[in-house]
């Protein structure tokens, strides 16, 4: 069964299944000292007209917190919105790998804005608070809402400004790109982004993410993070064919472009009934509307979902698509929500 529920339930791109077996003919030296991760790791470079250093690791978990740790001293504080990945869905992973802290603003539509991060700079130099190092963001954010380049440029200059550097969470960096129209370089290289978590899982690879540091001055620790923080795979090539495969032909924006469409014909086929309410406007693959809770317990009964709030009046979901959601699929959901709409 297919499922409108998260891109991690999508299955593997078949190109990106065949990259793991054509991987697989061969023994190859372990540890990323193979030919087919050299490739990768160049590959990815090449996207970008900065300098910088990537480490592929296993997981999105890994990619943020072994990227987030390689900026930061155990007395030093990242400062991201109350909803992102690494406050809410990582179980404390960053407290408790790094020592380090998380000081949490509240989200303007899932969004950090720099006068939000002000009153944590008066703490700056004081003994007593951690001391802000890193601005964090989320590209596409938690709540499915998109950062302009401009605004991650503004973030990033107002970080340095103030001897603060920049991460972002791209897990679904790709279907940002797209939904922007704009390369990866242009959103982060050129907006002078520190780190970037380089998302592959929700995007068509069956695992792996990337850390791509443009800090020269900590990227040179990231091997040495990366193994002590359990993410150096012996057998890494298998990440590596998957991302050679994710960028050749651009298969990553194809991908990210499919999802994206996907959730663009959702929308606009249901946006103008009157008993649904939407938090934003879905530019990307996510989408949060409110709807009557019978409506949600029907759908569920045939759709599979997440629910995020229950309130008298109804409930908030979540629908995700991803590059293997079908038109098919997309239409029936359809047809099941106006036939609700129609018979209420």
């Amino acid at each position: 069964m297919k499922t409108f529920k998260s891109d991690n339930t999508a299955s593997v791109h078949p190109e990106i299944m065949e990259a793991i077996i054509k991987a697989n003919e061969e023994h190859a030296i372990p540890y990323g000292d193979d030919p087919i991760t050299k490739e990768a790791v160049e590959k990815i470079k090449a996207l970008f007209s900065r300098p910088c250093e990537v480490s592929l690791v296993l997981n999105g978990t890994g990619a943020n917190i072994i990227g987030l740790s390689t900026l930061l001293k155990s007395y030093e504080a990242v400062i991201c919105v109350d909803t992102a990945h690494i406050n809410v869905d990582e179980c404390g992973a960053f407290e408790r790998y790094t020592g380090a802290k998380l000081l949490t603003v509240p989200h303007i539509n899932g969004k950090l804005v720099p006068a939000e991060i002000d009153k944590f700079l008066l703490d700056m130099g004081n003994e007593h608070h951690n001391q802000p190092k890193v601005i964090s963001i989320s590209q596409i954010t938690e709540l499915g809402t998109l950062y302009t380049t401009e605004e991650i440029k503004t973030l990033a200059d107002y970080a340095h400004s103030h001897g603060l550097l920049l991460h972002v969470d791209g897990a679904r960096i790709a279907n940002g790109a797209v939904a922007l129209g704009v390369s990866l370089d242009e959103m982060i290289g050129k907006t002078d982004v520190d780190v970037l978590s380089f998302g592959g899982a929700k995007n068509g690879m069956m695992y792996g993410e990337a850390i791509v540091s443009f800090d020269r001055t900590t990227s040179d620790s990231l091997k040495y993070v990366r193994k002590q923080g359990m993410q150096l795979m012996s057998k890494m090539r298998y990440i590596s064919a998957q991302y050679i495969a994710l960028l050749e032909g651009e298969l990553y924006l194809r991908n990210a472009r499919k999802a994206n469409d996907a959730m663009s014909k959702l929308y606009e086929e249901i946006k103008d009934i009157e008993a649904l309410a939407f938090m934003n406007i879905p530019y990307g693959n996510m989408m949060f509307v409110k709807m009557p809770q019978i409506w949600i317990d029907k759908l569920l009964t045939t759709f599979y979902f997440y629910q995020m709030t229950w309130e008298e009046d109804g409930g908030m979901i979540r629908l995700v698509t991803s590059f293997d959601t079908s038109l098919e699929e997309v239409e029936n959901l359809i047809k099941a929500i106006k036939e609700l709409s129609q018979n209420s």
